[in-house]
């Protein structure tokens, strides 16, 4: 099981992207248009980086819901490797055994 500490600040960067995403989103076409003067595409960098640092969607850690696992993360299922294993060997994910030879 992972630090609770590290599973909270995941979600509460989960919480920043998602409440600013749409200002980022703004400032950042605002930057990469080249036909705005430069005054205007520096001021939009310069209100992009005041933004908080947790609300960029880069600083946001893929964890398994079950554990907290940051590695061996399976997209797909949002789970870590090991969940997966102890799920698929008690059976509770449909279409999925165990595999013996």
């Amino acid at each position: 099981m992972a630090k609770k500490s590290a599973v909270n600040k995941n979600a509460r960067r989960r919480l920043l992207a998602a409440k600013f995403a749409t200002k980022r989103a703004a400032l950042k076409e605002v930057a990469r248009d080249r036909s705005l003067p430069p005054e205007e595409r520096f001021q939009a960098f310069v209100n992009l980086a005041q933004l908080p640092r947790n609300s960029a969607p880069v600083r946001i850690r893929n964890r398994c819901l079950l554990s907290g696992r940051p590695r061996g993360f399976y997209r797909k299922l949002r789970l870590s490797r090991i969940a997966l294993r102890e799920l698929a060997s008690t059976g509770q994910i449909p279409g999925m055994v165990k595999s013996s030879w």
